[in-house]
């Protein structure tokens, strides 16, 4: 039986190989795609998820994070959730409630803490150090303040051909307190339909919302378009008319995968995403827009990945 997984950014490769072997192994989709997100919710040098997460202007990390199951619909959310390790965690509890199933701010910490979810201070001191670099830099050079907003979305197809979707991200750097994106919004950062397939997605949230874009993905898939055709097919005329629409368009990059264990990949920037099948071992590869509205996927060097490690760890000076 087939099964699969596709993440957003390199940060998911250690994740996309331990969703693997749960895939492997028999295991269930909700199972795996929860435990590639916490994979990377818990590694303190990925600033723009979990713990080490960038903050917000007021130097408190707040995070978005969703789960969807794929058989059901059944959907579970959090926006601006501060002080849990697992974000994404409590938003699969959350999907088990019919009512009161998306939870933002004070509300979404408090249902944590009651149901006995990891509670911690989410600012390293490696991100605070970054949070008073970037004020500093504000105020001396008048630099725009935002910078940063990659999220770890994540879709699963088990061997029972069930399907889920999962997001987390600590957001935009230095965002406005309660700013919300669309990680942890259905039809925009993610949806899964296990009789069609998923989509996810990565980027500025605000534009990503105006599209909705991973519903528009699965919708195709579900029209008989394959997952790479679904993907350029949804977001590059969307790029082209925000532009004249809206004057601009900011980065966004979406993942997507059938119920076939078939995928693809559509992004207006330089975008690395982990792949791994039941025919194709976990991967890392990269995918840039190229001409006629197509996308461009390639292996990653190890050049690159070198450097990677390198930037990721060096100090804050």
């Amino acid at each position: 039986m087939s099964w699969g997984t596709i993440a957003t950014w390199r940060m998911a490769n250690e994740g996309v190989e331990k969703a693997s072997t749960i895939l492997e192994e028999n295991g269930t989709a909700g199972d795996a795609v929860e435990k590639l997100i916490n994979t990377v919710e818990a590694y303190p040098y990925y600033k723009s998820v979990g713990y080490g997460g960038l903050p917000n202007e007021e130097g408190i990390v707040q995070m978005d994070a969703a789960f969807m199951n794929g058989d059901t619909l059944a959907q579970g959310a959090v926006g601006a959730i501060e002080n849990v390790m697992h974000a994404v965690s409590v938003a699969r509890a959350l999907s088990h409630e019919h009512c009161n199933s998306f939870r933002v701010g004070k509300g979404s910490t408090k249902f944590a803490s009651l149901h006995g979810f990891e509670m911690t201070n989410m600012l390293t001191k490696r991100a605070k150090k970054r949070w008073q670099k970037r004020c500093k830099e504000i105020e001396q050079q008048n630099l725009n303040p935002y910078d940063g907003h990659d999220t770890v979305g994540a879709i699963t197809l088990d061997k029972n051909n069930s399907m889920a979707a999962a997001t987390s991200t600590s957001g935009l750097f230095m965002k406005k307190d309660g700013r919300v994106g669309d990680s942890p919004l259905s039809g925009s950062g993610f949806y899964v339909d296990s009789k069609v397939g998923g989509a996810a997605a990565t980027g500025l949230g605000e534009d990503i919302m105006k599209g909705c874009l991973s519903y528009e993905i699965v919708r195709r898939m579900r029209d008989g378009e394959l997952p790479q055709d679904a993907c350029d097919h949804a977001v590059y005329p969307f790029i082209e008319d925000l532009k004249k629409r809206y004057g601009k368009a900011g980065e966004f990059s979406l993942v997507a995968m059938n119920n076939k264990g078939e995928w693809g990949v559509a992004t207006n920037v330089e975008f690395t995403f982990c792949v791994a099948t039941d025919k194709q071992k976990p991967v890392i590869l990269m995918a840039n827009p190229i001409d006629n509205m197509k996308t461009k996927i390639e292996p990653v060097s190890q050049e690159w990945l070198d450097a990677y490690e390198k930037r990721i760890h060096a100090p804050i000076e």
